[in-house]
């Protein structure tokens, strides 16, 4: 399986209510470290995974909408907590929709399965990784 990995960063503040979250429970701030891997089978035309380029511009723009936010007060996160989980998640489903509609180029739309990763420090991570449905 062939994989190309782009990186970006976030910046966000948030919260985390629970026992199970110690000090994190108060408004804190979070620097993340995003890696978007993209995988397939076989190599395009051009002998690529996709355009790597064009997967930047995407994920960075998907990110726009939680850098230097407080999700605490972010309407799609109302009532969830956002752990790095969640987010990975998050990011993961909308890099998914735009590969499937076209977004990412046709090569984009051969990509059979994500990973994205949030590091949160240099000694811890979380992520979330699955197959491609293509309809």
């Amino acid at each position: 399986m062939y994989c190309v990995q782009i990186r970006d960063h976030v910046m966000i503040a948030h919260s985390l209510k629970g026992d199970a979250f110690g000090p994190a429970q108060n408004l804190h701030g979070a620097t993340y470290v995003v890696d978007v891997g993209f995988l397939r089978e076989a190599l395009d035309e051009n002998d690529i995974v996709l355009d790597i380029g064009l997967a930047t511009e995407h994920v960075r723009r998907i990110l726009q909408d939680i850098n230097y936010r407080n999700l605490d007060d972010h309407p799609t996160f109302a009532g969830r907590r956002t752990t790095t989980e969640v987010l990975a998640r998050w990011i993961f489903d909308r890099v998914a929709a735009a590969l499937g509609d076209g977004d990412l180029g046709p090569s984009g739309r051969a990509v059979s399965r994500l990973r994205v990763v949030l590091h949160e420090s240099h000694v811890a991570l979380a992520s979330y990784e699955a197959d491609l449905v293509h309809g």
